[in-house]
């Protein structure tokens, strides 16, 4: 007797673990549906041949990304999600593998190493309109990627890395990214006229890195890029800064709403011109803070002005004379005289000794982007006051 409730206690037990196993069971293809959510206010959709799943393991078998504006999907191969848990109706992701990139057609060939997503976030409503209906990954990573022509690599990077972080307070997102051995070999361009200019500036290999670096914070919708820089050896770094306000989750989804509606009428010179009138209407809600220009020299300058000197028949030192003497008869032309002085100080003092020059635009407060479209139509010569530009040079 004590051997059958024995039995039967263990029939028991293994029944009801088994519906619970199959009760909390992670859905693949609802995991699926809510990624499309997020990609599909974007234009773009992932399909899979077949959606496995192994506790907390899921793989999309044999993907393929339709990106908005491509006729053709690209194949992805097998996308491996760990750590795949469900999370008030949305799931949340500790890492996605993706599959080597090799690809190769007509003579064109792009490889792609170690692609991969950590602390994935994966929204139960996309469509909400605030940070909790984004997608949000806490790093991405990637390896070497290599792009060749006919068996010669002509573009490579030795890696990439972005982060992202919520605010404690939930108020906004910090984020950075790096690419590291950027590298284009641009020896082999065949155009003689472009070849002798490459030669001439020996920009046959460039090799350098790009970051970005800013912050978003969504109430206000305070975009706020710190450093956007590209930073190659034997030339030099340019850096882009800028803070503008009113870029809120709303706004977002709504320019979202206006460029689905464009692909969605087949009558496109119709869609352009409604998009057009929708984008107008949201540049409304735009306010322009600060921005700047930054490029230090590491010897291109030198280079141009010799070679486009040559071109004219003179020395780079007596093009880099002619320009500082032309500058301020341009200038004048804008009826700004503290700009065209400001102007012609700056572009004397860097054709001499190039180290720097530094494009900057702070207003005293924040200005409505209609504001400055209006200054630029209807009285260009304000346009420097309206936004507080300033040029200088080797700060």
């Amino acid at each position: 007797m004590t051997f059958y409730r024995t039995t039967r206690l263990m029939l028991s037990s293994a029944a009801i673990l088994s519906f619970a196993s199959s009760a909390f069971a992670l859905d693949g293809n609802d995991l699926l549906k809510k990624i499309n959510d997020v990609y599909a206010q974007q234009g773009g959709s992932i399909a899979a041949e077949g959606v496995d799943v192994d506790g907390t393991t899921v793989t999309l078998k044999g993907a393929t990304l339709k990106a908005a504006g491509l006729d053709n999907s690209i194949p992805l191969g097998d996308i491996t999600l760990d750590g795949v848990e469900e999370s008030n109706g949305g799931y949340t992701i500790d890492e996605i593998d993706f599959a080597d990139v090799d690809f190769d057609k007509d003579g064109a060939a792009i490889s792609a190493t170690d692609l991969k997503l950590t602390g994935v976030e994966i929204p139960a409503d996309a469509s909400k309109g605030d940070l909790t209906s984004l997608l949000y990954y806490k790093s991405a990573h990637a390896g070497a990627v290599s792009v060749s022509k006919d068996g010669d690599e002509v573009f490579s990077i030795e890696g990439a890395d972005a982060n992202m972080k919520k605010r404690d307070d939930k108020s906004g997102l910090d984020f950075d990214a790096k690419i590291n051995g950027v590298k284009g070999d641009l020896s082999k361009v065949d155009d003689p006229k472009a070849k002798e200019a490459i030669e001439a500036l020996k920009l046959q290999q460039v090799d350098g890195t790009i970051a970005m670096k800013g912050s978003w914070e969504i109430g206000p919708g305070t975009i706020d890029i710190s450093e956007y820089s590209f930073d190659f050896r034997d030339i030099g770094k340019l850096n882009l800064a800028f803070s503008i306000s009113g870029y809120t989750p709303a706004f977002a989804k709504s320019m979202q709403d206006a460029l689905k509606t464009v692909r969605s009428n087949p009558n496109q010179q119709e869609a352009q011109q409604s998009a057009g009138l929708a984008m107008l209407g949201l540049l409304q809600q735009l306010t322009f803070n600060s921005a700047k220009i930054r490029f230090d020299d590491a010897s291109i300058t030198a280079r141009a002005l010799d070679f486009a000197g040559k071109q004219q028949g003179v020395t780079g030192k007596q093009l880099a004379d002619t320009l500082k003497a032309m500058t301020p008869i341009m200038m004048a032309q804008l009826n700004v005289p503290e700009l065209q002085n400001a102007v012609a100080a700056a572009v004397s003092s860097y054709l001499d000794n190039p180290k720097s020059l530094t494009i900057s635009a702070a207003p005293g407060k924040p200005v409505p982007v209609p504001m400055i479209i209006g200054a630029a139509m209807g009285a260009p010569n304000s346009i420097p006051q309206v936004i507080g530009l300033k040029v200088s040079s080797n700060d």
